[in-house]
C-alpha cells in the first residue's frame, strides 16, 4: 500500500512539473483531493525523490506568486459574462 502511495507522489511531481500545473488542476486531473496532491507533493516527495521535490517546490512557488492575478482574472471574466448578459437581455 505505501508503494502505491510513493508512486503517486512521483507521478503527481511529474506531472506538476511537466505542466506547471497547480495543486488544483492536478487535483481535478487525478481525481484526488487537493490535500492529498499538496501533502504528496510537499511532504512525501521530499524523501522519495528530492531531485524531483525541488523542481516541484520551484513551480509550485510561481504557482503561489501568480495566484492572486489569477484570482482578479476570473474576477473580471466574471464580471465581463454577467456584463454581456445584461446587454443582451
Amino acid at each position: 500500500m505505501r508503494a502505491l502511495a510513493d508512486d503517486r507522489a512521483v507521478i503527481l511531481g511529474q506531472y506538476i512539473l511537466d505542466t506547471g500545473a497547480t495543486v488544483r488542476a492536478t487535483a481535478k486531473v487525478f481525481s484526488v483531493s487537493k490535500s492529498t496532491v499538496h501533502k504528496d507533493v510537499t511532504e512525501k516527495l521530499r524523501y522519495i525523490n528530492p531531485n524531483l521535490y525541488k523542481q516541484v517546490k520551484e513551480v509550485l512557488e510561481v504557482n503561489k506568486q501568480e495566484r492572486h492575478i489569477r484570482g482578479g482574472m476570473a474576477t473580471k471574466r466574471k464580471y465581463i459574462e454577467k456584463y454581456k448578459k445584461n446587454v443582451d437581455n
